[in-house]
Protein backbone atom coordinates (compact mmCIF):
# COMPACT_ATOMS: atom_id res chain seq x y z
CA UNK A 1 0.00 0.00 0.00
CA UNK A 2 1.08 3.54 -0.78
CA UNK A 3 -0.51 7.18 0.20
CA UNK A 4 -0.37 9.93 -1.69
CA UNK A 5 -1.08 13.86 -1.74
CA UNK A 6 -3.06 14.60 -4.25
CA UNK A 7 -4.05 17.91 -5.44
CA UNK A 8 -7.01 18.75 -8.52
CA UNK A 9 -6.83 21.67 -10.91
CA UNK A 10 -9.04 23.57 -7.86
CA UNK A 11 -6.11 23.46 -5.67
CA UNK A 12 -7.92 20.85 -3.43
CA UNK A 13 -5.64 18.52 -1.93
CA UNK A 14 -6.48 15.59 -0.52
CA UNK A 15 -4.90 11.92 0.68
CA UNK A 16 -5.59 8.49 -0.96
CA UNK A 17 -3.81 5.20 -0.79
CA UNK A 18 -3.18 2.82 -3.72
CA UNK A 19 -2.43 -0.57 -3.99
CA UNK A 20 1.04 0.31 -5.41
CA UNK A 21 2.38 3.12 -7.30
CA UNK A 22 1.21 2.07 -10.89
CA UNK A 23 -2.24 1.66 -9.29
CA UNK A 24 -2.69 5.93 -9.61
CA UNK A 25 -1.01 6.12 -12.46
CA UNK A 26 -3.79 3.28 -14.36
CA UNK A 27 -7.15 5.11 -12.44
CA UNK A 28 -5.81 8.22 -13.40
CA UNK A 29 -4.96 7.84 -17.08
CA UNK A 30 -8.79 6.03 -17.14
CA UNK A 31 -10.41 9.18 -15.17
CA UNK A 32 -11.83 6.76 -12.10
CA UNK A 33 -10.01 9.34 -9.85
CA UNK A 34 -12.10 12.96 -8.67
CA UNK A 35 -11.57 14.85 -6.14
CA UNK A 36 -13.47 14.67 -2.62
CA UNK A 37 -14.49 18.20 -2.59
CA UNK A 38 -15.30 19.40 -6.06
CA UNK A 39 -15.88 16.05 -8.17
CA UNK A 40 -13.08 16.93 -10.50
CA UNK A 41 -11.00 14.72 -12.31
CA UNK A 42 -7.91 16.57 -13.16
CA UNK A 43 -5.99 15.03 -10.37
CA UNK A 44 -2.31 15.06 -9.89
CA UNK A 45 0.26 14.07 -7.11
CA UNK A 46 1.41 16.68 -4.58
CA UNK A 47 4.80 16.95 -2.84
CA UNK A 48 4.68 14.46 -0.11
CA UNK A 49 7.13 13.46 2.49
CA UNK A 50 7.74 9.12 3.05
CA UNK A 51 6.18 8.20 6.76
CA UNK A 52 9.12 6.45 8.51
CA UNK A 53 8.86 4.27 11.44
CA UNK A 54 10.59 2.09 13.54
CA UNK A 55 8.91 -1.45 13.37
CA UNK A 56 9.29 -3.51 16.42
CA UNK A 57 8.47 -6.57 14.88
CA UNK A 58 8.53 -7.23 10.88
CA UNK A 59 5.21 -6.22 9.35
CA UNK A 60 4.30 -5.15 12.93
CA UNK A 61 3.16 -1.34 12.26
CA UNK A 62 2.12 -2.15 8.78
CA UNK A 63 -0.24 -4.84 9.75
CA UNK A 64 -1.45 -2.41 12.86
CA UNK A 65 -1.78 0.66 10.36
CA UNK A 66 -3.93 -1.85 7.99
CA UNK A 67 -6.17 -2.60 10.85
CA UNK A 68 -6.69 1.27 11.83
CA UNK A 69 -7.48 1.87 8.13
CA UNK A 70 -10.15 -0.88 7.89
CA UNK A 71 -11.96 0.30 10.95
CA UNK A 72 -12.24 3.82 9.55
CA UNK A 73 -13.20 2.91 6.51
CA UNK A 74 -15.76 0.50 8.59
CA UNK A 75 -16.84 3.63 10.44
CA UNK A 76 -17.14 5.52 7.20
CA UNK A 77 -19.18 2.87 5.71
CA UNK A 78 -22.00 2.19 8.44
CA UNK A 79 -22.40 6.68 8.54
CA UNK A 80 -22.98 6.08 4.45
CA UNK A 81 -25.59 3.47 5.11
CA UNK A 82 -26.98 5.50 7.69
CA UNK A 83 -27.67 8.80 5.55
CA UNK A 84 -28.75 6.80 2.74
CA UNK A 85 -31.56 4.96 5.08
CA UNK A 86 -32.12 8.43 6.94
CA UNK A 87 -31.98 10.96 4.50
CA UNK A 88 -33.12 11.92 1.22
CA UNK A 89 -30.31 11.96 -1.88
CA UNK A 90 -31.12 15.19 -4.01
CA UNK A 91 -28.07 14.94 -6.07
CA UNK A 92 -26.64 17.91 -7.42
CA UNK A 93 -29.34 20.00 -6.60
CA UNK A 94 -28.51 19.71 -2.79
CA UNK A 95 -27.95 24.13 -2.56
CA UNK A 96 -31.26 23.95 -4.23
CA UNK A 97 -33.15 21.74 -1.53
CA UNK A 98 -31.10 22.89 1.28
CA UNK A 99 -32.58 26.59 1.18
CA UNK A 100 -35.96 24.93 0.67
CA UNK A 101 -35.33 23.23 3.86
CA UNK A 102 -33.65 25.78 5.52
CA UNK A 103 -36.32 28.83 4.72
CA UNK A 104 -39.79 26.19 5.18
CA UNK A 105 -39.48 25.83 8.76
CA UNK A 106 -42.61 23.53 8.31
CA UNK A 107 -40.28 21.15 6.82
CA UNK A 108 -38.07 18.80 8.56
CA UNK A 109 -36.22 16.70 6.52
CA UNK A 110 -32.45 15.73 6.29
CA UNK A 111 -31.17 15.82 2.87
CA UNK A 112 -28.03 14.60 1.30
CA UNK A 113 -26.07 15.32 -2.36
CA UNK A 114 -23.18 17.40 -3.52
CA UNK A 115 -22.33 20.87 -4.12
CA UNK A 116 -19.09 22.87 -4.85
CA UNK A 117 -16.96 25.46 -3.13
CA UNK A 118 -18.67 28.35 -4.29
CA UNK A 119 -22.34 26.47 -3.33
CA UNK A 120 -20.97 25.54 0.15
CA UNK A 121 -19.51 28.90 0.93
CA UNK A 122 -22.71 30.64 -0.06
CA UNK A 123 -24.69 28.23 2.11
CA UNK A 124 -22.50 28.80 4.96
CA UNK A 125 -22.89 32.88 4.41
CA UNK A 126 -26.90 32.53 4.03
CA UNK A 127 -26.42 30.42 7.86
CA UNK A 128 -27.01 27.18 6.86
CA UNK A 129 -25.34 24.28 8.53
CA UNK A 130 -23.74 22.09 6.06
CA UNK A 131 -21.09 19.01 6.61
CA UNK A 132 -18.83 17.34 4.28
CA UNK A 133 -18.43 13.66 4.77
CA UNK A 134 -15.76 11.43 2.82
CA UNK A 135 -18.15 9.30 0.71
CA UNK A 136 -16.45 5.81 0.64
CA UNK A 137 -17.17 3.15 -2.11
CA UNK A 138 -19.35 -0.28 -0.93
CA UNK A 139 -17.42 -2.45 -3.55
CA UNK A 140 -14.04 -1.42 -2.53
Amino acid sequence: MIKYNLKCDNDHEFESWFSNSNEFEKLNKKRLLECIYCSSKNIKKSIMAPMVTATKSKGGDLNLLNKKLSNKKNELLRLRNYIEKNFEFVGDKFSEKAREVFYDKKTKRGIYGTANENEKAELEDEGIELLSIPWVNKDN
